[in-house]
């Protein structure tokens, strides 16, 4: 009996969302919280290879990824922010690219009516250092890990308003 794989996707993708609510009960960089990080991490990455691997994208499964991407995000702010020292200039630098993206998120609605998401390579060479970052927090400096994956984030940033303004 064949097995039915169109929701495989977007099980996967709320596994990642059960994954990072629990990333809330665990104590910042422990095992238990560097596994559940790992397995949330992994599982974004292969979500979106299974769903056109099946040929079952779908737009709702685009919306429940960049939400699980949302949450799982928050959740690692809430979980790191509070346990790093982070210079302020980096803490200036990150409100700066986000203000950047902000500002990309609410051109591209205004041009095209559309919230528009860059799947470039940029944005995602600045996923994978991002996911990373906790991973080397034992072994890098704080100040030169961060400011490596904010110098990716800025170019992605910047390149995502390039295309937007582009985009017809």
């Amino acid at each position: 009996m064949a097995k039915d794989t169109s929701k495989m996707a977007n099980i996967i993708t709320g596994i990642r969302m059960v994954l990072s609510a629990a990333l809330l009960f665990c104590p910042a960089l422990s095992p238990v919280f560097y596994a559940l990080y790992i397995a949330a991490g992994l599982s974004d990455m292969i979500d979106g290879a299974v769903a056109r691997k099946t040929d079952t994208v779908s737009e709702f499964g685009a919306k429940l990824d960049t939400a699980a991407d949302i949450v799982f995000a928050a959740v690692c702010l809430i979980k790191l922010l509070p346990v790093l020292d982070v210079p302020f200039r980096l803490c200036i630098w990150t409100a700066l690219i986000a203000l950047i993206k902000a500002a990309n998120i609410a051109a591209g609605y205004i041009r095209h009516k559309e919230f528009i998401s860059v799947h470039s390579v940029i944005n995602k060479v600045t996923g994978g250092l991002l996911f990373v970052f906790p991973l080397t927090l034992t072994f890098i400096e704080l100040k030169y890990s961060a400011a490596f994956v904010c110098f990716f984030a800025t170019a992605a940033a910047v390149h995502e308003c390039y295309v937007i303004t582009e985009k017809q």
